[in-house]
């Protein structure tokens, strides 16, 4: 599994710059340079930037530099796009020679240390802030950064001095009262209730309600209990759903459970389960950040038939947050007096960001299945090849409130469809 801490480092890492991007336009002086280059470079630069015109705005600063070798504002904002624009490498080089020759400088230590910062070493990146600090320690984006320096280095109790060295400079800082919040006890519960439908049109709809509740009792372990009720018409079924998992970091997550209830001939009398994940980070600088294997196998004994699935699958960590999924599963269908007979099915999924303000976040995704993949209920097995397209969202209401959604549409042989839907709640304290 791709750390948490990492991702959420890279994730405050990337605001914090675009706030330092802000905070120079405001600040930054505008310098008068040789007929190679506009007369207000900088803003043209800062245009370029926010923008994402990475290769527009190096190529003005290489204007400027020609004609102004010299010119350690052109050279530091080099350094600056570099680092926004993915070559950490070279940023890392054009800071280390503005801090050799500007050595009293905090802004030149302060861009080395957001270089070592994306590539992780947060020991230089700590040395690098130090020296910011020393030679200015009345900058509340200084205190700012040395802070998430100190988190991610699991030193809360300094990081929490300098987020509150931060705010006594400047009340305001947003940075800082992020970093404060960031080292407050992440939520350990998450309560979440939640609806299913689906509408066949040749048989009736079922619907479906459940609740679940997930625990963190420590970095290690892990529970989920759930309770599932389904109606048909007039038939009712329910089922209680139980799971441990194990976290390590040699070998990943392991996960094993079961599940067993009042079936009404609707849904697997009793099931287990266990499976296993395992991931691997990239680098949070390429298009490839990282990625994680998983496997499943999952036991489900009906009143009729048993059913045995073995599900593995690849989960890919892209650029901005997006991810992308793809799980093959092979079914063994078990039915009395019937030849044992095999079900391969699919799904890939692609989840991404649409919005993102403050702590509130919408996030979709879009899916496409192949085989009978769901064995939740009865009409889901069987010998029948569909093939399922759908699509969802997560809306992050607070750092503690969410609502999902969903919805499919599967087309089976014999013109037979399954048009399903559902939305959830969830709350984490």
């Amino acid at each position: 599994m791709i750390p948490q801490v990492i991702r959420q480092t890279a994730r405050k890492r990337a605001w914090s710059e675009l706030a330092f991007l802000v905070a120079v336009s405001l600040t930054a002086p505008v310098k008068v340079c040789a007929q190679t280059a506009p007369l207000d470079w900088q803003a043209q630069v800062r245009s370029y930037s926010q923008a994402q015109n990475w290769t527009a705005a190096l190529q003005l600063l290489d204007s400027v530099l020609r004609s102004q070798p010299r010119d350690e504002d052109a050279r530091a904002w080099r350094g600056r796009v570099l680092l926004w624009s993915g070559d950490v490498k070279n940023a890392e080089a054009e800071f280390r020679e503005l801090t050799a020759s500007s050595p009293n400088d905090p802004d030149m230590w302060q861009g080395l240390a957001g270089a070592y910062e994306r590539q992780q070493e947060w020991g230089d990146a700590l040395d690098a802030i130090d020296h910011a600090v020393e030679l200015d320690g009345h900058r509340a984006d200084l205190h700012a950064e040395r802070g998430r320096i100190l988190a991610a280095l699991n030193r809360k109790t300094d990081a929490k001095g300098e987020f509150q060295a931060a705010l006594a400079t400047d009340p305001t800082s947003a940075e800082a009262k992020a970093g404060m919040a960031s080292l407050a006890s992440p939520p350990r519960q998450e309560l979440r209730v939640g609806t299913d439908n689906d509408l066949f049109n040749f048989t009736s709809s079922y619907q479906g309600e459940w609740t679940s509740l997930t625990s963190s009792w420590s970095r290690h372990w892990t529970t989920s209990v759930a309770g599932d009720f389904y109606q048909r018409g007039g038939p009712n079924a329910g089922k209680f759903v139980g799971s441990a998992t194990l976290k390590t970091e040699r070998f990943g997550g392991i996960t094993a459970g079961g599940a067993a209830g009042h079936d009404n001939g609707i849904i697997p009398r009793s099931e287990a389960f266990f499976g296993f994940d395992r991931g691997w980070r990239i680098s949070e600088d390429r298009e490839l950040r990282g990625v994680e294997a998983t496997y499943e196998q999952h036991w489900y004994w009906y009143s009729t038939a048993r059913v045995e699935t073995f599900t593995g699958g690849a989960l890919v960590y892209l650029p901005r947050d997006w991810t992308w999924s793809i799980d093959a599963t092979g079914a063994r269908n078990s039915f009395p007096g019937l030849p044992v007979g095999w079900q391969p099915s699919g799904m890939s999924r692609l989840n991404f960001p649409l919005a993102h303000r403050g702590e509130r976040a919408l996030s979709g995704n879009a899916f496409f299945a192949v085989g009978s993949e769901d064995f939740a209920l009865v009409e889901q097995i069987g010998s029948f090849a569909s093939q399922t397209y759908g699509g969802g969202f997560r809306f992050q209401i607070n750092g503690r409130e969410d609502v999902t959604g969903y919805a499919s549409f599967q087309q089976r042989t014999q013109d037979r469809t399954d048009t399903g839907f559902g939305f959830s709640y969830g709350i984490h304290f």
